[in-house]
């Protein structure tokens, strides 16, 4: 729009020009050397930092872009006299072209008679400079970062949900495709898009502050912000971390590069010094430094909603869906899927909660860009038909390029829509019988209470898309503004390379962590190591005393006699019994017959393989006196119906009497499987030698 308005108004006043525009496909109408050369006067409409290095000699005006779109003939006043650029850097970066008219940023206008060159260049209205100016470098760097990871984000989420839609098939355990299969191949190349994404908009956030020499301490810094296994947590820190790591790198390298060194060293600065201590001091602040708290969130959160499972049904529906939209992808996101996942086969309203809440964020931006088409350009509005297809197949993924490129309207629009959704899936007592989300798991057949599944996940999508239409309206200050960061009408034809919008939740791996529990094992598991031979079996103890309710850490539950180091049944049924034989050690067991068959009965209701080499029976039986534990491994692993099709070899036996069942049995389970999906907690419990080190390693739980 912009692109156009300046070539009409350009024709009415009687001048030439001519219009370079950056879209999503790349640079259009590519200045030369000769047509900037014979311009009077140059118009930068950029929302985003542009190199003016091939500009020297010419006045240039340098507005926003829906400057461009709302007053071309004073621009092209303002043109001809603006000040003439002197060749200084600008932003304090110049950047090499292979020819004129390449740089990412900009896209200008030349030739001619009075002739101006126009240079429509998108990247967003929200938090800059002020209203007609530049853009603050903070926002710009942040627009060129979400528009670099858009089709990243873009094809790992179609190529996913396209592989669930075609390949998929229902299972107790979540929607699985066969190993082997077409479609499992389109699921693993859509998880890599998934999982370069973050590191992507990490570095592109970095390049646009301190250009090439931060490219690669970005990337690395927002590896390390999506790996939480890096710094000890079940989840990274999503695309908020990412942001962090970019605007960290950045800003460090741009430090670094102020610092004199003698002549001879500076070639090397910019292609080895820089990048290397860069990324060397950002990866150790992260891993060290920010990685504590983040491990501490998503730990503490784990622990808090076990202690809600006995409150309203409608304000855990809120808290989840609160948590499931925040982050999408993150430790607060993850923290609630997981639970609810955990618990899918005990307490399956939980997933219900979580369910609805998580197609909700990419609905509602979806269909707000329907609702107002205005305040979006054509590539936000792309993304909003994508994100619409990634929300109905429960990839919560799909509104990231939202939020991340407005935070502070997207966020808050998301949390009441995903707090609408799991409060009435709450108070409708929805069920969901698989750990995933989203319309698609009730196309399969896996709710209960499918009308008001769908309620809520429309009202809640209703909800998120009119408090974002009515927040970027707000901002706008009466005028229709670009939601995702382009101004109003900075559609794509006049976006530059890096100005669309973003992506947590999430990635590769991580994405399906989002998607089973299975998954999010697998996503983080180890390879094997061997078992060492079981131990002899330590003399018996006294039984212990019941456990209080309410009590904390796993090593109440567990003793040393109710681990081995190696079973000798060869298959399920064989190992549930064996595994009974070994918790009534522990005294605590009443009737082995009878949690033999509760555990069994328990097992033909749905597989407890949790993937990754894990299995966790279970089972609510009066034939235990008090809650207990056990646990044993398996060298040749045992089939156990896993969805990864691993074999189990860290297999855990939970008993509780149906006193217990509610929040005792709840708390057990959701700390477990916290614990288990820590990938160095899984590597140690492999190792330890004998009952003895296996009790130090399960006294890690809390």
């Amino acid at each position: 729009m912009a692109a156009e308005n300046l070539t009409r108004a350009a024709q009415a006043l009687g001048h030439r020009i001519k219009v370079e525009t950056q879209g999503a496909i790349g640079a259009e109408n590519v200045l030369s050397d000769n047509d900037v050369s014979s311009a009077d006067a140059v118009i930068i409409a950029a929302d985003k930092e542009v190199d003016r290095g091939r500009f020297v000699g010419k006045p240039v005006l340098v507005v926003g872009v829906s400057e461009g779109i709302h007053r071309p003939e004073e621009l092209i006043a303002r043109a001809l006299s603006a000040p003439v650029h002197g060749g200084e850097e600008v932003g304090g970066r110049a950047r090499d072209r292979a020819g004129a008219g390449h740089d990412a940023a900009h896209a200008p206008g030349a030739p001619g008679g009075p002739s101006v060159a126009g240079v429509p260049a998108g990247g967003g209205s929200g938090g800059g400079a002020g209203r007609g100016g530049e853009r603050s470098v903070t926002y710009k760097a942040l627009m060129n970062g979400v528009s670099y990871m858009i089709p990243f984000v873009v094809v790992g989420g179609l190529l996913i949900a396209a592989s669930l839609a075609l390949g998929g098939e229902t299972t107790p355990e979540g929607i699985v495709i066969p190993d082997g299969s077409f479609w499992k191949a389109v699921n693993d190349i859509g998880t890599v898009g998934f999982e370069l994404m973050i590191p992507i908009l990490a570095g592109y956030i970095a390049y646009a502050i301190a250009d090439r020499p931060a490219l690669a301490p970005g990337m690395v810094g927002g590896w390390i912000a999506a790996h939480g296994e890096l710094y000890d947590s079940e989840a990274g820190a999503g695309f908020i971390g990412a942001i962090v790591a970019g605007f960290l790198a950045g800003y460090l390298v741009l430090w670094i590069k102020r610092v004199r060194v003698p002549r001879f060293v500076q070639p090397i600065m910019p292609v080895i010094v820089i990048p290397i201590l860069a990324t060397t001091a950002l990866g150790l602040f992260f891993v060290h430094v920010l990685g504590t708290p983040i491990a501490w969130v998503f730990e503490h959160l784990t622990d808090w909603l076990g202690e809600m499972t006995g409150t309203s049904a409608a304000l855990l529906g809120v808290i989840l869906g609160l948590m499931i939209s925040f982050d999408m992808g993150g430790p607060v996101n993850k923290t609630a899927f997981l639970f609810g996942a955990g618990l899918v086969a005990e307490n399956p309203e939980i997933m219900g909660m979580c369910a609805a809440a998580i197609p909700v964020p990419p609905l509602g931006q979806g269909l707000a860009t329907l609702i107002r088409r205005r305040l979006y350009d054509g590539q936000e509005r792309e993304t909003g038909l994508a994100a619409l297809f990634m929300g109905f197949f429960g990839i919560t993924e799909g509104a990231i390029p939202f939020a991340a490129a407005r935070p502070a309207r997207v966020i808050p629009a998301n949390l009441l829509g995903g707090a609408a959704a799991g409060a009435i899936a709450g108070l409708a007592t929805v069920t969901d019988a698989v750990p995933h989300g989203g319309p698609i798991v009730a196309a399969f057949g896996a709710v209960g209470g499918t009308p008001m599944f769908l309620v809520a996940v429309a009202i809640g999508t209703l909800v998120t898309a009119l408090t974002t239409v009515a927040l970027l309206s707000l901002e706008a200050g009466g005028r229709v503004t670009g939601a995702n960061g382009a101004g109003r009408g900075a559609p794509e034809a006049v976006r530059t390379a890096g100005a669309p919008v973003e992506t947590g939740r999430t990635a590769g791996a991580r994405t399906e962590a989002r998607r089973t529990a299975c998954r999010s094992a697998e996503a983080v598991r180890t390879d094997s190591v061997p078992v060492p031979a079981p131990a002899a079996a330590p003399a018996p103890v006294p039984a212990s005393a019941p456990v209080e309710a309410g009590a904390a850490g796993l090593a109440r539950y567990v003793s040393r006699d109710s681990v081995t180091g190696g079973l000798v049944a060869t298959d399920r049924d064989g190992a549930i019994r064996e595994l009974a034989a070994l918790v009534a050690r522990s005294g605590r067991v009443a009737d082995v017959a009878a949690l033999e068959r509760a555990a069994l009965e328990r097992e033909d209701q749905g597989s407890t393989g949790l993937g990754a080499e894990i299995a966790v029976p279970h089972a609510k039986t009066d034939a235990v006196t008090a809650p207990v534990v056990g646990f044993a491994r398996s060298a040749e692993g045992i089939e156990w119906g896993s969805l990864d099709g691993t074999r189990a070899r860290l297999i855990f036996m939970i008993a509780v009497p149906e006193a217990a069942a509610g929040d005792e049995h709840l708390r057990i389970l959701a700390r477990l499987a916290r614990a288990l999906t820590d990938a160095g907690f899984r590597t140690r419990l492999r190792d330890a030698p004998d009952p003895a080190a296996i009790m130090e390693v399960l006294a890690e739980i809390p």
